[in-house]
């Protein structure tokens, strides 16, 4: 699925994952390919991307908040105050 995450200032992550993992507002919740739409709020926490099935390669954001728009297998999450780690 292709992701996208953004803050004000700056596009963070633009590509293809297979899966990623949130910080929701009321708990950490996982989206997948083909994944139901969605949006919802996250709160802090970490983003943690999974870039392929096997999930030996991942990356990861800190983020202070924001959304996530989840609409035919394109996922885009628009943050406050990311950093990568």
């Amino acid at each position: 699925m292709q992701l996208e995450i953004l803050t004000p200032e700056k596009r963070l992550y633009a590509g293809d994952v297979y899966g990623l993992q949130l910080p929701g507002i009321g708990g950490s919740f996982e989206i997948l390919e083909k994944h139901a739409p969605l949006v919802s709020a996250l709160g802090a926490g970490t983003i943690k991307l999974l870039i392929d099935k096997s999930g030996s390669n991942t990356s990861s954001f800190q983020v202070e908040g924001g959304f996530i728009e989840v609409l035919n297998n394109k996922v885009t999450v628009l943050v406050e105050g990311a950093t990568e780690n």
